[in-house]
Order: structure tokens, then sequence, then C-alpha cells
């Protein structure tokens, strides 16, 4: 199925920047599926689900702001659920459909967690990956470690090396999956050197407050969709309790579980991808 770049506008307080997205599928297919990337990702992320879906839905892909090709903002206190959620509406008004089903890793969950939780919400399916209405401390701590920072790198097999290293709780992944990640996950710098492709500025939003225990509980309880949550076996991000809970209250989540990996399940293996269709094609 055809890929193609394109790009909306957003709205903030400095002004209005570009949301660049991927979109594979037809445009008049039945149903339209939206897949939000991790704090520090991008929508090439989703290049082999989506690629699996787009026999059945049109299939969009955003770079939230300041992520991949999206634009940095001027005001990296911007970053946050309000200007991600303000985005990924006008996102979908730009599609053009009364309704999408919604796959979230990590902060994409969350953002379709809040979108979900809303009155009149457009999310008709919600897939979470790896991700809750709590998050633990800990977790939050790890990702703080590396969120932020700029390093530099003098080739692409240098970004790969890095990526398996913070990005190791993906999993198992073919040699190519981790090559596709450093191509798509690089900006080139005016030396010829390379540099991650997200404003480092995300990094200062994040710890702007003081890190504790996230509890979106009262949300999850509002939400009313089907919900498929795929856990990763070994994450400190979406603790087993948690998905436990998420089954048994609230809209009453199916749970996946995935073994051999942490946080998250990386939507590359086709195990997890069956999963995920299987569910987005229920009625």
């Amino acid at each position: 199925m055809p890929m193609s770049e394109r790009v909306c506008l957003g709205l903030s307080a400095a002004g209005f920047h570009r949301i660049a997205y991927t979109q594979w599928g037809r445009e008049d297919a039945p149903r339209t599926v939206l897949c939000a990337h991790g704090l520090t990702r991008n929508g090439r992320d989703f290049d082999r689900l989506a690629l699996d879906l787009a026999a059945h839905a049109r299939v969009a892909c955003p770079d939230v702001v300041g992520r991949g090709r999206s634009d940095w903002l001027a005001n990296p206190a911007l970053y946050g659920y309000p200007q991600y959620l303000a985005d990924m509406t006008a996102l979908i008004a730009r599609l053009d459909v009364a309704e999408v089903d919604w796959v979230g890793t990590s902060m994409g969950g969350l953002i379709g967690l809040l979108l979900a939780a809303q009155p009149n919400t457009p999310i008709r399916r919600l897939v979470l990956n790896d991700v809750g209405p709590f998050v633990a401390k800990a977790g939050l701590e790890r990702i703080a470690d590396y969120v932020g920072k700029d390093p530099v790198f003098e080739d692409l097999a240098a970004v790969e090396a890095y990526l398996r290293f913070v990005l190791m709780g993906f999993g198992a992944l073919g040699d190519e999956w981790w090559r596709h990640m450093a191509e798509t996950s690089a900006r080139r710098l005016p030396d010829g050197r390379f540099g991650l492709a997200y404003d480092p500025g995300i990094g200062k939003a994040f710890s702007a407050q003081p890190i504790g225990d996230v509890d979106l509980w009262a949300v999850w309880d509002r939400v009313r969709c089907p919900v498929l949550v795929l856990r990763g076996a070994e994450s400190d991000i979406l603790l087993a309790d948690t998905a436990a809970d998420m089954a048994r209250r609230g809209p009453g989540a199916t749970v996946v579980e995935v073994q051999g990996v942490g946080h998250a399940p990386s939507l590359m293996v086709e195990e997890q991808i069956a999963t995920v269709r299987a569910f987005l094609l229920e009625r």
C-alpha cells in the first residue's frame, strides 16, 4: 500500500507549527487508524504495523510536535498533553472522519486515553501499548535519565548502537528494524554528523515538575470504548497489578502480556501486529 508524507497545522501560544505525519492506505478506506508514538520517538516506528493495517484501513502516523519531521516549539514549556491533545484533534479534523481507532505507545497511549475519556470522543477502539492510568515513579525516573539529552554521533551505526541500548525494552528485533529506527530517528547536523530527531527541550518540560507517580484512574473510569492493552512482561511503566486492574474496572480492557519485552512492545513483530489487527477488525 502506498505511503505518503503529509503535513497539517497545529496552534500553540507561540503561533502555528507544522505537524508531520505519514499516511498509508486508501483515502476511501472504511476506517481510519491513528498511531501515536512514545516520548522521544516518531511516527515511523509504526511503518511495519501501518503497512499491515493498510490492507483494511487508512493509517495516519504523526510525529508529535518536537519530534521527527514536525516543527519544534519556540517555548519548550509548551510541550505537554494539552498541546498534544489539541494537535491530535487538529489532525483528526484534517483526516475528515467522524471516528478513528487509536494505537498509542507510552506517551501516545496516554494521549489516546485522555481523548477517549472526553464526551463525544471520536475514538472508536483504543489500543494502549505498555501504558495505563497509573505510572510508577521508578519507571519515569529511568526515562528522565536519557530524555532531553542531545548526543552527537559520527555515523548511523553509532545512532543504532545508542538506540539498541536505550530501547532495549523493545525486545528481540531483526537488524533491519534497528537500522530502520536509526535512519528515521536521526537528523543530519551542519557538520555532517548526526543528532536525534527530537527537540532536547522536551526533556526540560518533562523534568520541570518533580517526578512522582501518575494517577489517571478517574480518567480511565470515563472511557467507554473497547480497549486492548499490550503489556511488556518486564515493563517498569505498566505494572502487572495496574494491567490487572484495567481489566477489572472502567471499560474492562482485554490485556495481552508480551513475553521477553519490557517497555514497550515494538509493534514490529508479527505476533504483536496480529494481536492489534484482530482487535481493530472486530465489529
